[in-house]
């Protein structure tokens, strides 16, 4: 029997932040703006979220052998994250984002990967046993795709939960789909992977059946201040979210989705999860920042999450 433990694998950046009026086009040099930087990385943002909600993670990452990957790892310790597979490049550096956050917090984002685009099926060989005796995986695609479908298909075959949060967005094998329980696109990537135009929570709910008959067990396409729409191949219900104040929305993606794999730790349904999964959301979308914005458990007790009530969608 599986524990409740979760394995995120994925990547590490350094976020370095613009706050702007507007995000530039091209061409275009915005003089206003503050800048901080802040740890980020979709992987190490998820095993943060997860460890601030009550699970129980094991993260596996690649850093560079540098002051980023340094201080990354004293972080995740911190956080009380089990830190015994992240590995170290002596030849590439740690990962840096370049964040434009704009002033209704919405984002531009461009990735320098470094260390992140070598994690291999051989760092990952270490850990195969944490994998197996999992109760959930969680990766995200920031990271070498044949290594995600390494661990996917590691992780299937012995009956482990696989959660892949599809970004940054990329064609995806049939194969490794049919091998994943949870898929948890956004609007963006859904329509990617769909093949569909999606707007409304019409046409994410259209385009969740789609990938459902590409072989996924479950699709939750993630709509921002609409909720998410839930789908298992037949059955589409929409849950709805708080509505609040809109600062910076950069990891409010990976909160959900290490949210979501807390609540299905701890026996949630995953209507029940998913609604969880938005309040961690919605927390974080009123802060910036990355893992500066990840809220804390005790930050959602203090909300009622009937607030997130599901509807069929029709």
């Amino acid at each position: 029997m599986n524990s409740g433990k979760i394995v995120v694998v994925g990547s590490s950046n350094m976020d370095m932040v613009v706050k702007t009026d507007h995000i530039p086009v091209p061409g275009e040099t915005v003089l206003s703006g503050s800048f901080f930087m802040n740890a980020g990385g979709k992987g190490a943002n998820q095993a943060v979220a997860v460890a601030r909600l009550g699970g129980e993670v094991v993260f596996i990452s690649k850093l560079g052998n540098d002051l980023f990957g340094k201080q990354f790892s004293q972080l995740f310790s911190s956080e009380g994250i089990d830190t015994t597979h992240l590995r170290f490049d002596d030849e590439r550096p740690s990962g840096v984002a370049l964040i434009t956050v704009d002033k209704d917090g919405e984002n531009s984002i461009v990735v320098a990967s470094g260390a992140n685009a070598f994690l291999l099926d051989e760092d990952i060989a270490s850990a195969l046993r944490e994998i197996e005796n999992a109760g959930i995986v969680l990766l995200q695609l920031e990271i070498p795709l044949p290594t995600v479908q390494y661990v996917i298909s590691y992780a299937a075959k012995r009956n482990v939960k696989v959660i892949l949060n599809p970004a940054p967005a990329a064609p995806l094998p049939a194969e490794m789909l049919a091998q994943i329980d949870i898929l948890t696109p956004n609007k963006t990537e859904a329509a990617m992977i769909s093949g569909m135009e999606v707007t409304d929570i019409d046409s994410a709910g259209r385009a969740a059946k789609a990938i459902c008959a590409m072989g996924v067990k479950h699709v939750v396409v993630t709509m921002g201040p609409l909720g998410a729409v839930i789908c298992d191949g037949e059955q589409l219900k929409l849950v709805k979210t708080r509505q609040v104040e809109t600062v910076d929305t950069t990891a409010a993606g990976d909160v959900f989705n290490g949210a979501l794999a807390v609540a299905l730790s701890e026996g949630r349904e995953l209507e029940a999860a998913v609604s969880f999964a938005c309040e961690a959301a919605a927390i974080s979308v009123t802060r910036l920042g990355a893992q500066s914005s990840i809220p804390h458990r005790n930050e959602l007790v203090a909300v009622q999450l009937d607030l997130a009530t599901s509807n069929p969608v029709q």
